[in-house]
């Protein structure tokens, strides 16, 4: 810790938080001179004065005149990344060049329609359009409106939609409905009036409005909902209150991201996917499995799901695996157990009318490959790709028998890696929990 700290910061630096949040150092006038976002504040703020060795000159001056530090705390690091965009235009801090200058940022774009669509764009010049930003960081926003889509639910093609339009009634949605990101105003699966009431709740979320107050808002329609026996509706704002109240559990800007890079390498990188499995179209939906047990007791497995290269937390399962299969007679438990989840789960998407991945990614090697594929055609579906990611050079086998290695340098195995790391991670923590409580 440096010397010479202010009396006042020096209090402040003694008992800081570890929540998220924003922090806003001030200057002996009581200016305030710089405002930052923290995942962890109380780490973030003292590494201001830990060592000078790494900072750069402003940051060098903007820390010797800092006299004292205001603390606003959020409950996840993507509510932190709003409140700073606001807090930035708000105090306009002289310590913080970015979004200030004439660069062009990032911003959220909300349209004037019926149905409103909600957007990220860097042009500043649409027409019937209310923005919010801009923002520092493309990929922070993009994490950020992922998150915001399972919350609220809104639209984001470009359908010229109509509250009006009788074809409404015939429309059939996009995968965006099917996983929980949109309620197809495309459709009349949900009223105008229902829809905007979304979009108000989204806007006073993006404007700091209480989360409270949101949350508090989603009860009372639901409740109402379900009491005129709107049971669709009553469940989709279930959802929306689920995924809000989760935000503190999962909001860290950094769980969702791939490969730290731009969105076009992401866009690339389920390219060179496309081409190294031989789809004819870039992957939108992959699911990944993954089972654990300990010498055949508990065995337990997990379904994960990416859409777009991002995971989708709305789309992991986790199953209990009911077939008893002896694993030091037969050998084969972890086969005989893939071979039950992969049929559980796709028979529930035929009957539930669920989209179907582009690709299904099994963490293991031909065995547990050639189990999924005698599931899947024992319960008549026919799939894009299946394929087994074995960890020995991450090799990647096909139900034929073929293998392909692409190295870790490469674009497309980076995704796969993910999903499957993914998998391993959430099929490890349900397996915890099980043995948890029957060691309690």
């Amino acid at each position: 810790m440096i010397e010479n700290i202010p009396p006042m910061l020096a209090e402040k630096l003694a008992h800081l938080p570890t929540t998220p949040g924003c922090y806003v150092f001030r200057n002996a006038a009581g200016e305030d001179i710089y405002v930052g976002k923290a995942k962890r504040l109380r780490q973030r703020v003292r590494s201001y004065f830990q060592s000078t060795r790494n900072h750069v000159p402003r940051t060098l001056k903007m820390v010797s005149e800092a006299a004292d530090v205001h603390i606003i705390e959020v409950d996840s690091e993507v509510e932190a990344l709003l409140l700073e965009n606001r807090l930035i235009k708000d105090i306009r801090p002289r310590y913080n060049v970015l979004l200030k200058d004439d660069k062009t940022y990032p911003l959220l774009a909300i349209s004037r329609e019926d149905f409103p669509r909600v957007f990220m764009t860097r042009e500043t010049d649409l027409s019937k359009v209310d923005y919010i930003g801009p923002f520092a960081s493309m990929t922070e926003l993009r994490t950020a409106y992922h998150y915001l889509m399972r919350i609220f639910q809104f639209r984001n093609c470009d359908l010229e939609i109509k509250d009006g339009d009788k074809k409404r009634r015939y429309f059939r949605p996009c995968l965006n409905y099917h996983i929980k990101r949109c309620s197809a105003p495309c459709t009349t699966r949900i009223s105008r009036a229902d829809y905007r009431g979304d979009i108000l709740a989204l806007r006073a979320f993006l404007r700091g409005r209480a989360k409270k107050k949101v949350i508090h808002r989603l009860r009372d329609v639901m409740a109402t909902a379900a009491t005129d026996m709107r049971y669709e509706d009553a469940a989709r704002y279930r959802d929306q209150l689920k995924a809000l109240e989760r935000l503190a559990e999962r909001g860290d800007l950094d769980d969702e991201s791939v490969v730290a890079s731009p969105e076009i390498h992401q866009q690339e990188a389920l390219e060179s996917l496309r081409d190294a499995l031989g789809l004819p179209v870039s992957p939108r939906i992959i699911e990944g499995f993954d089972l654990a047990h300990l010498q055949g007791e508990h065995v337990v497995a997990s379904e994960v799901q990416f859409v777009d290269g991002q995971p989708n937390p709305d789309g992991y399962r986790r199953f209990k695996i009911k077939s008893t299969v002896d694993a030091k007679q037969s050998g084969n438990d972890d086969y005989a157990g893939m071979a039950e989840v992969i049929g559980r789960r796709y028979k529930r998407v035929q009957e539930e009318h669920l989209p179907i991945p582009d690709v299904i990614l099994i963490d293991g090697g031909l065995g547990q490959v050639h189990a999924a594929e005698a599931a899947l055609k024992e319960i008549g579906l026919k799939v894009p790709c299946l394929v087994g990611l074995a960890k020995q050079e991450e090799t990647i086998v096909f139900p034929d028998g073929r293998t392909i290695v692409l190295g870790t340098r490469h674009r497309g195995l980076a995704i796969l890696m993910h999903v499957r790391d993914e998998a391993h991670r959430f099929c490890r923590r349900y397996y915890k929990l099980l043995h948890g409580k029957k060691f309690k």
